[in-house]
């Protein structure tokens, strides 16, 4: 009888011990190993759970697996100079930045829903027709433009724009946008206003765009430029990157060089180079 009472408290005992066994008793590398396979934001949320979630959440080869395969020559391309002691986290928090280079007219980020790159180019990095004529086109300010200003055509014959980049794209399939809008935005009391002075041509004929790379990729397409007051994404076209291990070069253009009526009014605020799964989300803005 005193034995079988010992037994049971014995077993009551083990029972009570394994019960206080809990999620910060797990190893910090099978912890990491979960991690891994989670996105970003998961895993940040993850690592306020307790010391072995936080710990977990720092190792490199879980932010590694999160970097695009070329990063190194990303953040080579990019940044001036950077700390050799910085983690993959850090690395990775740097690259979700809006980081300007190239003088400031090209702007890059890391995507976090799609773990994709995406490029930015203002401007003043490309090549526009009579931009230096102020009769034609005016750089104006404007907060919602991510360079802080867009080229305002006022009136014009040729229109023309060209742009070329050599970037470290990692493999996938890009998207090119021109980033437009139909006259100029000014705020009066608070509300947002548009004024459609100078707006006119765009409905006689389209506007045509093209995208070729060094290795052999062409596209072209038209459109009609519409819905004054609106920013809109006017896509161009796709390429393909299958070698990230080199820059991939490539040139765009946009034109309307129809000189039988002027055209203006227009507002170019950027090219956008982005993975072409945010496709569909880019065309609602």
């Amino acid at each position: 009888m005193g034995s079988g009472a010992s037994g049971l408290r014995e077993e009551a005992s083990g029972s009570s011990s394994s019960a206080m066994v809990g999620l910060g008793d797990l190893p910090e590398s099978c912890v990491a190993m979960v991690l891994m396979h989670l996105e970003p934001q998961d895993i940040c949320k993850l690592a306020k759970l307790n010391r072995a979630f936080r710990g977990a959440s720092s190792a490199d080869f879980v932010w590694e697996s999160k970097l695009p395969s070329n990063y190194q020559r990303l953040v080579e391309k990019v940044f001036d100079k950077l700390p050799e002691d910085l983690c993959k986290k850090d690395i990775y928090a740097l690259l979700c930045r809006c980081n300007s280079f190239d003088g400031g007219t090209k702007k890059v980020w890391l995507d976090k829903s799609s773990g994709g790159i995406c490029l930015a180019i203002s401007t003043k990095g490309l090549t526009i027709t009579g931009i230096d004529d102020r009769r034609y086109w005016n750089h104006i300010p404007a907060d919602e433009s991510r360079f802080s200003t867009v080229a305002y055509l006022q009136q014009i014959w040729w229109f023309e724009i060209n742009g070329e980049v050599e970037f470290p794209f990692p493999s996938g399939t890009y998207s090119i946008f021109f980033r437009l809008q139909l006259g100029k935005a000014f705020k009066r009391f608070g509300r947002r206003l548009c004024s459609s002075e100078h707006i006119h041509g765009w409905d006689i004929k389209p506007v045509k765009f093209q995208l070729s790379t060094l290795d052999g990729q062409h596209v072209m397409s038209q459109c009609f430029v519409n819905e004054p007051g609106k920013w809109i994404n006017y896509h161009v076209g796709d390429f393909v990157v299958e070698n990230s291990t080199k820059p991939t070069k490539l040139k765009f253009s946009m034109t309307q060089i129809d000189c039988t009526h002027t055209k203006g009014g227009l507002c170019v605020d950027s090219v956008g180079i982005y993975p072409s799964v945010c496709k569909e989300r880019l065309k609602l803005f």
